[in-house]
Formats: structure tokens, sequence, C-alpha cells
């Protein structure tokens, strides 16, 4: 665990540092989006924030490879060097996009180019645990294919919440302590190592964005941007597949049997459940531009946060920490019902969700508050 936390700290400190320096170079390059009418923001906000997270993974990563356990695993190594090409390529994408907004097919194809190098590199699906208890196998051209949608879905998905200040890098930080909480079960509690990367990734990210969230909570300074959102949600879901492409079920299976520690489904459930709130706002809003004759690419004032603090009344920062509790409810009710099958287990899950219920229906409007630079 010291290991972890040393990394944890390290991304978060990195991260803290290079904030200030993103916001002011992409000030000076011009990186700033002018108000369109779907923005909630009243002020102009600098962008490129992602090159301050790159920069914390960065710091992280090399440090890990360098520590007595993690920078002995042969899996490990491997996978870092490959996750920071790839995090590097669609961070560079989203970063000419801050700049210059690309259009969606160029978007699109960096993306994929990013997706495959982790593929190349051996992060992928190998076999979907199924809810019978079995494995799906998936030939080298499936497992490619699937992968490389699970991580260009996950990008956009990540992309799509970004819409308040600190929302996407919040989200993100919870799903991604939650998936920790569950991984380093796996890897210190069962021994395996595989899981590891799956481990050390999600820390990472946690990190990251807790050393983001200063500059980017409200009131904002700068904003993830693209090269922020494609990353996170680019490491997020290397670490799944990571987790869920080479776990077989039937070990956890049997570990639940010995130990009461991890249902079978919970490696295929979790992932689902992490990043529930940004797939389900991606989704919805496919489907309304679709049905409006639109572009899904086209944006919109209806994702839901918009609604959370258009409609519901919810001040800036209370949407946020609204959709911050959703996440959490979520993601560790999840790991806490997986971890813990119980009544006991299930009555305080249930107890939460009605809170949960309770602050987005009845939390009261704020008076809005400046947001200065």
């Amino acid at each position: 665990m010291r290991e972890y936390l040393l990394v944890l700290f390290v991304a978060a400190g990195t991260t803290y540092l290079l904030g200030g320096l993103a916001r002011r170079f992409a000030a000076r390059i011009g990186a700033v989006r002018e108000i369109r009418d779907r923005d909630i923001n009243s002020v102009p906000i600098p962008r490129l924030g992602g090159l301050a997270v790159l920069g914390g993974v960065l710091a992280a990563f090399v440090v890990s490879t360098h520590l007595p356990f993690l920078g002995l695993l042969p899996e490990l190594r491997g996978d870092v060097w490959a996750l920071l090409l790839a995090g590097f390529v669609i961070a560079v994408v989203g970063a000419v996009d801050d700049v210059v907004d690309l259009d969606p097919i160029t978007k699109l194809a960096g993306q994929v180019v990013a997706a495959g190098i982790l593929v190349v590199s051996g992060i992928q699906l190998n076999w979907l645990p199924l809810p019978d208890g079995t494995t799906l196998s998936l030939s080298p051209s499936q497992s490619a294919i699937v992968s490389a949608v699970v991580i260009v879905g996950m990008a956009n998905a990540v992309n799509f919440v970004d819409g308040l200040d600190g929302l996407a890098a919040g989200v993100v930080c919870v799903g991604a302590a939650a998936f920790f909480t569950y991984s380093y079960g796996l890897t210190v509690g069962l021994s395996l190592n595989r899981a590891t990367t799956a481990t050390l990734v999600t820390v990472v990210v946690a990190g990251a964005c807790l050393g983001f969230l200063p500059h980017n909570f409200f009131p904002a300074r700068v904003f993830l941007g693209d090269s922020g959102a494609y990353l996170l949600g680019l490491m997020l879901a290397a670490s799944t597949i990571s987790l869920t492409g080479w776990l077989d079920p039937s070990v956890t299976a049997a570990a639940s049997v010995r130990q009461s520690l991890l249902p079978a489904l919970l490696p295929l459930v979790l992932p689902i459940a992490v990043m529930a709130l940004p797939f389900i706002d991606l989704m919805l809003a496919v489907i309304r531009r679709t049905r409006a004759g639109r572009s899904p690419f086209d944006a919109d004032k209806k994702h839901l946060h918009h609604r959370l603090h258009l409609e519901l009344g919810h001040s800036h920062p209370g949407a946020v920490l609204v959709m911050y509790l959703w996440a959490g409810v979520l993601s560790f009710g999840m790991v806490a019902v997986g971890l813990w099958t119980s009544w006991v287990t299930a009555a305080v899950v249930g107890v939460i969700v009605v809170v949960a219920i309770l602050c987005t229906a009845v939390l009261p409007r704020r008076r809005k508050l400046p947001h200065p630079l």
C-alpha cells in the first residue's frame, strides 16, 4: 500500500504544480474558448488542463517503475510504457482540438490510433464473463475491435460529462477510487499480479484528478479540455480492460467460495457501475440528438448536469456535488455489495440511495456565484 500511496501523491503533486503552468500556456497561445450558447460559465476559461494531468500521469508511472515491488513486475513495465505512449497520443489529439477545433472524424481517428497502441501491446479483452458464470472467449479480431470500442467509448463518455467545473475530474476520481478498492483486493488478498496494472492505473488516475481539482472546481481557473477528458477516459478504460480481459472469472468465483471475497460477476458489473453516469449521459445524448434529426456530435444543454443546474435549480457547485454523490453511490455501492454480500450491506446501500435521491430533489436553489479567472 505504501508504494501505491507514494504514486498517488506523485501524481497529485505533479498535476497540481503543472496546473498553473497549463493555464498560463493555454492563455498565451489562445486556447481559450469563447462563451457559447450551451456553456454555463459566464467568462472564457483557458483549456489545456489535460497537459497538467498528462504530466502527473507520466511522473507517477515513471516513479512506479523504480519502486521495489511495482518496478519488478515484468507485465506491469510493458503495460506502463504502452499506456504512456497511448496517453500521449490521445492527449495531443485533444490538445490540438482544444486549440483549433478538429472535425469529429479527425478526432475519432486519433482516438482509434491511441486505442490501437494499447491493443497491440496486449491490453485487450481476451474473454468476457457471462451472467451464468461461464466465459465468452474472443477471437483476436473480435478482441481488438471490442477493446478499441470500449476505449474510444469511455474516452468520449468522460468528455461528454465534462460540462461543469470539476465535474469530469471528480466523477472519474470517485470511479477510479472504487475500482482501486476492488483491484487492490485482488492484488493483495488473492496475490493476482495480473490485477496490478488496474490497481496502479486507478491510483494514478485518482491522484491526477485530486491534483487537478483545486484548479478546476468552481470557480474553475482552467478546464480539462478534450486533452484531459480523453486521457482520463483512456486510462480508466485501460484499467477495466487489463483486469476484466485477463482475469478468468473462475478465479474470483473460487475465491468467493473459499473466502467470501468476490462474486464472479463483479469484474463485469463494476466497470459498468464505475462509469455509469458518463455512459448514461452519452447514450441519452445520442438518442436525443438522433431523434431530433441532428448529429450525435452536436452539443446541447440537456446533459444530466445541465438538468440538475438549469432545471432542478441546483447551484453550479451543488449540481457537481450531487453528481459526485451518485457516482460514489453507484461505484462504491457495487463494490460493497460485491465484497460483503449481506442484508446489512444491502440496507446501508439502500439508505444511501434514498439520501442521494433526497439530495438530488430537495437541495435548495442557491444564489449564482461569480466566476472570476
